[in-house]
C-alpha cells in the first residue's frame, strides 16, 4: 500500500481554480470548526455558568477546546491522507510503475469509490502496456523474418528503422545506417515518383528487378515515409526453375525412349555387318554406325546431366569445416595450382556433397578462365554479419556479360553443358545463400561470391 504522509513528487500546475482560495483540507477543517462552534459556546456558556471554582472552569473550558480541535486536525488528516493516496497511486501510473495498488477503504464508501477506480485504470493500463510490448516483438519477430527490405525515414528524411532484409540489401548493419540521411543511402530518388514500380537492383552486384511501394504512416504525430524493396528475382527464377525442371523430364523421357533402341539397333548393325564378308563400302558404313552409337551415347550423358537440375535432394546438413573442404577442393585440379589464402577455419551447417559439387563448378570455371591468360586463381573467405561470404577469384579475361550466366543451357565455354552455375545457384539457395559472380574492379578477371549462412 502507499504511505498516505508521503507527498507525491510532482504537482500539476493550475490545479485551484482562482475563485477558490481555500484548499479542499482548509474547507473540510474550517467546516468541522464551524460545525462545533455551537456545541462549544453552548458547553463554555453551560461551564461558566455553574459555581465551579476558577480553576475548574479553564480546565473544562481546556478540555472542550482540544477535544474541538482534535476532531478538527483528525478530520484534515483523515481528508490528506486519501488525498495523498490518490496522488500517489496517480503519480505512480504517470511514471509507468503499473504495480502499486490502494488498499485499506471502508467498502462501498466513496474512498472505496476512488480507490477502486484507480486500481483499475493501473490494471488498463499494465494490460495495454503488456500488449504493446507483446505487438512490439510480433512486429520486430515479423520484420526480422521477412524477405522484404523494410526503411523508414522521418520528416528530415533521416533513416529511422531498417530490418535485417534491409541491412542484407545495403550490406551494412542497423548501427550504421540508423540516422543517415537518405542521400547517403542512394535511396532519396525513391522517395519520391509513383509506387509501386520496378526497379533494377542498385545495391550490389546480383541482378535482379526489386518492387519498391512506399506509404506514409504517423510517429509521435509527425509523418514518416516507409520504402519497401521486394526482391522479385528469386521468385522468378524459382518459377524458372520447375519450367525448366518440367522442360527437362519431358525431353529426358522423350529423347530417351528414341535414344536407348537408336543406340542399340547401331551396335547390334555394325557388329553383323562385321562379320558379313564382303559388304560394299563396309569401313564406310561402320564409321557412319560407330558415329551413330557415339553421339546417342553422348546425347543421353548430356540429358543426364540436364537431369541434375529437376532431381536436386534436399540438404542433408551436418557440420562442415571450410578450410579442409577449400584445401581438398583446390587438390582436385592438376591444370593449375589454387592458392588458398584464408587459415581461419570456420564451421557451417550444409549438405557436404551438395557443396562440394557447387565448390568444384565455380573452381573450374575460374581455372578454364585462366588458362587462357596463365594467370591465378585462389579462395579465400570471412565472417559478414552472421553469414560466410566464400570468394574464388581468377586473373582470367572477366565476363563479357553476366546476365544470362545462370539461365540454364546458357554456357559461353565452346564444349560447355550450361548447367553448372545453374545447378550451383540452386544448390547455395537450397541452403539458404546467394551466389553471385561479378568483374573484378581492381584488376583483370572475375569473383565468384558464395553466401551462407552461419
Amino acid at each position: 500500500m502507499v504511505s498516505a504522509n508521503s507527498r507525491p513528487a510532482r504537482r500539476s500546475p493550475g490545479t485551484r481554480s482562482a475563485r477558490v482560495h481555500w484548499s479542499l483540507e482548509q474547507a473540510v477543517v474550517g467546516l468541522v470548526l464551524l460545525g462545533g462552534l455551537p456545541a462549544a459556546a453552548a458547553l463554555a456558556w453551560v461551564v461558566w455558568g455553574q459555581n465551579y471554582s476558577f480553576e475548574v472552569r479553564w480546565t473544562l473550558a481546556a478540555v472542550i477546546l482540544a477535544f474541538w480541535i482534535g476532531c478538527a486536525a483528525t478530520a484534515y488528516q483523515m481528508v490528506t491522507r486519501v488525498l495523498f493516496l490518490s496522488a500517489n497511486l496517480l503519480g505512480a501510473l504517470h511514471e509507468g510503475d503499473y504495480s502499486i495498488r490502494g488498499t485499506s477503504a471502508k467498502p462501498g464508501s466513496a474512498v472505496d469509490l476512488v480507490i477502486r477506480e484507480i486500481n483499475s485504470l493501473g490494471d488498463t493500463l499494465q494490460r495495454q502496456r503488456s500488449e504493446a510490448v507483446e505487438s512490439t516483438a510480433l512486429l520486430t519477430s515479423v520484420m526480422a523474418a521477412i524477405d522484404v527490405a523494410v526503411f523508414a525515414f522521418d520528416m528530415d528524411e533521416r533513416l529511422v528503422l531498417a530490418n535485417p532484409a534491409a541491412e542484407r540489401l545495403l550490406r551494412r548493419q542497423a548501427a550504421e545506417l540508423l540516422g543517415q540521411q537518405a542521400v547517403a543511402l542512394r535511396l532519396e530518388g525513391y522517395l519520391t515518383g509513383d509506387t509501386p514500380r520496378l526497379i533494377e537492383r542498385a545495391f550490389g552486384p546480383e541482378s535482379g528487378r526489386l518492387e519498391l511501394r512506399r506509404s506514409t504512416f504517423y510517429r509521435d504525430g509527425k509523418p514518416h515515409q516507409l520504402l519497401v524493396f521486394a526482391d522479385l528475382s528469386r521468385a522468378l527464377r524459382e518459377e524458372q526453375q520447375l519450367a525448366w525442371q518440367r522442360i527437362v523430364r519431358v525431353l529426358s523421357h522423350e529423347i530417351n525412349n528414341s535414344l536407348t533402341p537408336i543406340k542399340s539397333i547401331a551396335h547390334s548393325i555394325r557388329r553383323m555387318i562385321g562379320r558379313i564378308p564382303d559388304v560394299p563400302r563396309a569401313s564406310e558404313i561402320q564409321d557412319g554406325l560407330t558415329l551413330i552409337e557415339t553421339r546417342s551415347g553422348s546425347l543421353g550423358r548430356f540429358l543426364r546431366q540436364y537431369a541434375q537440375l529437376a532431381k536436386l535432394p534436399k540438404p542433408q546438413e551436418r557440420p562442415i569445416q571450410i578450410l579442409a573442404l577449400a584445401r581438398r577442393i583446390a587438390e582436385l585440379d592438376n591444370r593449375l595450382v589454387i592458392e588458398v589464402r584464408t587459415t581461419e577455419d570456420v564451421q557451417i551447417q550444409a549438405d557436404p556433397d551438395q557443396l562440394e559439387q557447387l565448390l568444384i563448378n565455380i573452381v573450374r570455371n575460374a581455372v578454364d578462365a585462366t588458362m587462357e591468360t596463365r594467370g591465378k586463381v585462389w579462395i579465400d573467405w570471412k565472417r559478414i554479419d552472421g553469414s560466410l561470404e566464400l570468394c574464388v577469384e581468377d586473373e582470367g579475361p572477366g565476363l563479357p556479360d553476366t546476365s544470362n550466366l545462370f539461365v540454364p543451357f546458357f554456357t559461353t565455354k565452346p564444349q560447355g553443358s550450361g548447367i553448372g552455375l545453374a545447378l550451383s545457384r540452386q544448390i547455395a539457395e537450397a541452403h539458404g545463400g546467394t551466389l553471385s559472380l561479378e568483374n573484378r574492379h581492381e584488376a583483370r578477371g572475375c569473383r565468384a561470391v558464395l553466401r551462407l549462412p552461419l
